[in-house]
């Protein structure tokens, strides 16, 4: 049940780094960003369907 909330976590600072990559304008760190956070959002919503919300 902890791991819907560590790819959530995970997901939320993949965010954060994708914008601060793209405002710094350092494109390579913008697609590993981009990809983390894709990648880990998918994680996220599909756990959380699969197992529900954590209680």
């Amino acid at each position: 049940m902890g791991l819907v909330i560590i790819f959530a976590l995970v997901t939320i600072l993949a965010g954060i780094g994708t914008f601060t990559a793209f405002k710094n304008k350092n494109y390579l760190g913008f697609i590993f960003g981009g990809g983390a956070f894709l990648v880990f959002g998918w994680f996220t919503i599909m756990t959380f369907v699969n197992n529900g919300y954590p209680s």
